[in-house]
């Protein structure tokens, strides 16, 4: 049927009538008087050409084709509504759950928001930082901002950044190091992927020690040992450039390798919203700028 033909009045009437099981109480919902509501039911039962109700003494039940409606209409109906809630003040409203490691949220994201929450006032954001481990269907969350390097089963994802991992250490150990090897003179603190100072220290034509460090989840927990002195750590160094030119962190060598990327990711069976691509162009925006 095309969308100028069909009785939107006719369609509310019965998805009332048939979840009040009654003429009446339909009409007292909708507002109406019991014959009107009744002349819009039996006009779209001829409209179909089929019945959707047994009238019976104890109150209307569905037919088969009132069944196979119904549950259609009530679920039309309740997205129209919970979009119309929305509205506040005259601007729509829509609140968008944003899960993101703390290592992106931290070194970029959280001092870029205040651009975001001033263009998009009707986006409501909350953030949840993580450590890169999450379940975005499990934790109600509707993006997620992961690292690593690539696609997830049952994941839409988009490329954001790539962040070269390099050793940060305070300045009073930094002032130490002459050579890739002076590093195995101090802590090594390690994260939860195994081979990356196996991998620096290739870069580095440099035999790599046995690490014995600590293994952190987050980076940022790993900067601030290593800001405090206690170690040195492999750090996406674009993620601490405000600690590196405040002189709490320095970088003594340029060796870099690349384990990865920074991934914007949804579920694919959740439809996209409006925030959601709100949020999505934005932030690609902020990045070319970033990058350029």
């Amino acid at each position: 049927m095309d969308r100028p033909n069909i009785p939107l009045n006719a369609l509310r009437a019965f998805e009332v009538a048939a979840r009040q099981g009654s003429f009446t109480r339909a009409a007292i919902e909708l507002r109406d008087t019991q014959a009107a509501v009744s002349h819009q039911l039996i006009a779209l039962e001829e409209l179909l050409g089929t019945s959707l109700f047994h009238r019976t003494p104890k109150g209307l039940v569905l037919t088969d084709e009132g069944t196979a409606l119904h549950p259609i209409l009530t679920q039309s109906f309740d997205r129209i509504g919970n979009v119309l809630d929305r509205f506040l003040d005259g601007r729509y409203q829509e609140t968008l759950n944003v899960g993101v490691v703390t290592t992106f949220a931290t070194g970029y994201l959280i001092e870029r928001l205040p651009d975001f929450q001033q263009k998009h006032p009707g986006v409501n954001l909350r953030l949840f930082t993580n450590n890169n481990r999450v379940d975005i269907a499990k934790e109600g969350l509707d993006i997620a901002i992961r690292f690593g390097e690539g696609l997830r089963p049952g994941l839409q994802a988009t490329p954001l950044l790539t962040t070269p991992l390099t050793p940060l250490c305070s300045p009073d150990i930094g002032a130490s190091l002459k050579t890739p090897q002076d590093l195995t003179k101090h802590i090594l603190f390690r994260s939860y992927r195994s081979d990356e100072w196996e991998l620096w220290f290739q870069n580095a034509s440099t035999p790599c020690p046995k690490i014995t460090g600590s293994v952190f989840d987050s980076s940022v927990a790993m900067a601030d040992m290593v800001e405090a002195g206690l170690g040195i750590a492999l750090l996406p160094y674009g993620m601490f450039k405000r600690r590196i030119s405040e002189g709490r962190l320095v970088r003594p060598f340029p060796n870099e390798i690349t384990t990865g990327k920074y991934w914007l990711t949804h579920l694919k069976s959740k439809p996209t919203t409006a925030a959601t691509t709100l949020f999505k162009s934005w932030l690609l925006s902020e990045l070319s700028e970033h990058v350029a």
